[in-house]
């Protein structure tokens, strides 16, 4: 028989962390420090020896004199490790339901039940077909009969034909300890490989009764879903499943919950061809079987969630996406700018300026009006803030320091510079806040605190004050990561929150991430980036920065594109970059004179301008 679990990936790590076990991934593996059945040998010394295949969810250990193999049903027998509701069930219990012993070959009907189902819409041909009865001496109690395929009885429910609310106890009960299972299943035809389904079992026979093959119901009503593991092979007999459930509060029940559970194709009636009805027997009482038939074979498909259909999608112009300009004429006449909703990752050898690039983008986000947020994992804020104010004043505006032996800014520039209304959209993360935390608390990890909150407060400066181009220097400073996680695993995971972030809310991200040491030496790819492959397979661009390997360019830096996901153009080639020490600006015309928006009326002298009197 074919087993209606199917392995997560979640459950291996549910597993551990229910019995507090560390664990790592290596491949397709996830190892535990210690096996759950042995604990390592008396000593617990033998770790690492017991792994759960994150493909399969197989497992064993590898010390000889445990040896345990098995799945995660195995576990859950094993361990009392839940697979999930009714997965549960049909392995606990599926060897202790017993089958009704039938007196008969056929149930009879009996004329008080087929005198109420007449009165319900129902020919006494139906009734029988479905041995549809009343109970010995007590004629308003309706009898229905759940047979599986072979037409034993594993499951009875009744019905108070005369119920009174407030004078009878229960309307609707079945038998206890039954295994349940849908009513009308050794009435299906299974080349017809479409399956119709109902709340009540007075529903699905309103679907026989306007000659609807393959209608069955539930047994415990539209939150009762105990049923589906003994159901499990029936289901998966079809290839297409119908939702005719009652219509309630403007929406249909079953189908929620029958969208996870069931592995095809799914319909469910319209709305509108209920009639104003709330179930298949009253559209069956008020308009009769040609409008159940209609229902049914109107049924539309369920739109699927995050699937849309190519023709509702909005048409894009490529070229007229929305961006902003590099402030590198090279790189923008190669790519066309910086899209909106683009992740961009920036590599390079440590030491060659991809801090000084990614704050240089930054300047020019902020001249076109961009509110940034930067993060920089590495150096204080103070710094960064030096860098941008030389880049953004440029050499014209600075004055050459003898005693520094280097250009320098003035005090008036500065005080210039802190009156531009667009370098007061500048937010960086706070690198005094761990300090405070520190400060605060003596046994807050601060290093771990000020890891989770990067993600966070990017966020949050989106909302609050409208962040546009954000930098986030380094991948490995800012993510998540602590000894118990997967570095690979850890990576992939904040650049896709990095990724969403981007597309969510229509951002540009830098991302600084360090190369593999083994690339140092040699043109950098993709491959060449650290971690895990998941980090440029998710940046929509990824950019290289580094000095150049032939001696015999003039050119400071080489910059390659390795990937543009939205224009298609890259250069693996490279082109050259040069570099103005003073200023920090980089360029790829060889002129570092360009201007901001920020600079004052007078232009101040310069070391070499003569004095004109």
């Amino acid at each position: 028989m074919n087993s209606p679990y199917e392995f997560k990936r979640e459950d291996a790590y549910r597993f551990a962390h229910e019995h507090g076990i560390q664990t790592f991934v290596k491949g397709n593996e996830l190892h535990f420090m210690r096996c759950p059945y042995c604990g390592g040998g008396s000593s617990g010394r033998d770790k690492n020896t017991f792994a759960i295949n994150l493909i399969s969810g197989a497992f064993n250990c590898k010390r000889s004199s445990c040896g345990r193999t098995g799945t995660m049903i195995t576990l859950h027998k094993d361990f009392g490790f839940s697979l999930g509701e009714g997965i549960d069930a049909y392995y606990d219990n599926y060897s202790r339901f017993r089958k009704f012993k039938r007196q008969a070959e056929k149930l009879l009907s009996k004329p008080a039940a087929v005198q109420y189902m007449e009165s319900r819409g129902i020919s006494q041909k139906v009734t029988e077909l479905y041995e549809i009865t009343v109970k010995d001496g007590q004629e308003n109690v309706l009898v229905f009969p759940f047979c599986d395929e072979q037409s034993n009885i594993w499951f009875i429910k009744y019905r108070n034909t005369t119920f009174k609310k407030g004078d009878d106890g229960s309307k609707e009960w079945c038998e206890r300890d039954r295994k349940p299972i849908l009513f009308g299943m050794n009435h299906c035809n299974f080349e017809n490989r479409t399956l119709v389904m109902t709340e009540g079992q007075i529903d699905s026979l309103s679907c026989t009764e306007a000659g609807i093959e393959n209608a069955v119901s539930v047994p415990l009503g539209k939150n009762g879903f105990t049923w589906v593991p003994y159901c499990w092979n029936f289901l998966r007999r079809f290839k297409e499943l119908i939702i005719f459930g009652d219509l309630e509060n403007d929406s249909i029940t079953l189908l929620d919950d029958m969208k996870t559970r069931f592995r095809g194709r799914i319909r469910c009636v319209r709305k509108e061809d209920y009639l104003d009805c709330k179930d298949a027997n009253e559209i069956l009482q008020k308009y009769g079987p040609g409008a159940v038939r209609r229902a049914v074979e109107n049924a539309e498909p369920i739109k699927v969630r995050r699937l849309t259909n190519l023709k509702d999608v909005q048409r894009v112009n490529l070229a007229a996406l929305e961006k902003i300009s590099t402030g590198i004429p090279a790189l923008d006449k190669l790519v066309g700018g910086f899209y909106y909703g683009q992740l961009i990752a920036v590599t390079g050898p440590r030491g060659d300026g991809k801090s000084t690039l990614t704050s240089q983008f930054a300047t020019f986000a902020l001249s076109q009006g961009l509110p940034v947020y930067v993060y920089s994992g590495e150096m204080s804020n103070s710094i960064v803030r030096a860098w941008l104010d030389e880049q953004i004043i440029g050499k014209n505006y600075m004055t050459f320091n003898t005693n520094l032996g280097r250009y320098d800014v003035t005090q008036e520039m500065y005080e210039c510079l802190q009156k531009w209304d667009k370098y007061q959209q500048c937010w960086m993360f706070d690198d005094l806040w761990a300090q405070d935390q520190d400060s605060n608390d003596e046994e807050t990890d601060t290093e771990e605190a000020e890891k989770d909150i990067v993600l966070e407060t990017l966020e949050e400066a989106i909302i609050s004050h409208g962040v546009k181009f954000a930098i986030i220097d380094n991948l490995m400073t800012a993510m998540d990561f602590s000894a118990n996680t997967d570095l690979n695993q850890a990576q992939s995971v904040f650049v896709k929150k990095l990724s969403r972030l981007a597309k969510q809310y229509n951002v540009i991200i830098i991302l600084v991430a360090h190369p593999r040491k083994a690339g140092l030496m040699k043109t950098l790819t993709n491959d060449d980036v650290a971690g895990s492959s998941n980090i440029t397979n998710l940046c929509d661009m990824v950019i290289t920065y580094s000095r150049p390997k032939d001696e015999e360019t003039d050119a400071d830096r080489i910059m390659t594109v390795l990937k543009d996901r939205n224009a298609g153009h890259t250069d693996y080639d490279g082109f050259p970059l040069y570099f103005d020490a003073a200023s920090r600006r980089i360029s790829s015309e060889k002129s570092f004179d360009w201007t901001l928006g920020w600079e004052p009326d007078v232009i101040p002298l310069g070391e070499d301008d003569d004095i004109p009197f």
